[in-house]
């Protein structure tokens, strides 16, 4: 029998033999498929830790719970805030968010000088203390500090104008609350202290409710707890 009669019993055609020998014809690569790598989102945890420090400031401020001495805020500010916000400026900056990146850098390293603020080892206070008593220079050095991160937090507002609601909500109360600390700081005003408490709880909740809507989804919680959207009309430029 020959070659060409066992190639038509097979149903076979020599040609396709020929060609899968020939050494021209490149082996059949397999289908990869791409990896895709997926970042988690920084920026609930860098607000989530705004507010805390914002709430317990400000909670102080008002004198809760007859508590009049702010160094319990050191605490939050430092091991919380400072560290988280300084933290998640980093990571926003590696996924390519400048304007975040800026805002919780700075917070960061406002929390880290707000906390400074309370250690006796820096000594701040005891540099503008006469004969053991803290002189009103020393409010007044307070307020051009609050007034000037006051400033600072305007600016952000200003930038931050087509984003969220709940972030310029933050950001426009935190400008208030700041800006009653600092004329209280220099007028004694205790009205203005306290307007500047409550202006700052405000914030606070703000910021409570820019991170709670970003990682309450659908993913990790109910639907009926999570919250209702409160988005301004994005940015298309």
């Amino acid at each position: 029998m020959s070659a060409n009669s066992i190639t038509e019993k097979d149903g076979r055609n020599d040609s396709y033999y020929v060609q899968a020998a020939s050494p021209d014809t490149p082996p059949a690569q397999p289908m990869m498929q791409p990896y895709q790598r997926t970042y988690g989102n920084p920026a609930p945890l860098g607000m989530l830790a705004y507010g805390t420090v914002f709430l317990c400031s400000s909670i102080l401020t008002l004198h809760a719970g007859n508590v009049t001495t702010p160094n319990l805020v050191l605490v939050f500010a430092t091991f919380y805030g400072g560290i988280s916000q300084t933290l998640v400026g980093m990571w926003e900056m590696f996924l390519g968010n400048t304007f975040s990146a800026t805002v919780f850098t700075t917070y960061g390293g406002f929390n880290f000088s707000y906390g400074a603020l309370y250690l006796p080892q820096m000594g701040l206070a005891a540099a503008y203390t006469v004969d053991g008593v803290v002189g009103e220079e020393f409010s007044h050095a307070i307020g051009i500090y609050l007034g000037i991160w006051a400033l600072i937090t305007f600016v952000f507002c200003l930038g931050a104008i087509r984003t969220t609601a709940p972030i310029v909500v933050t950001l426009f109360f935190t400008v208030c609350a700041l800006s009653c600390l600092s004329a209280s700081s220099f007028t004694g005003n205790a009205h203005l202290n306290t307007a500047g408490g409550a202006l700052g709880i405000v914030a606070s909740f703000g910021a409570y409710y820019g991170a709670l809507s970003l990682f309450w989804t659908q993913q990790t919680t109910f639907s009926y707890i999570r919250l209702p959207p409160l988005i301004l009309a994005p940015s298309n430029v």
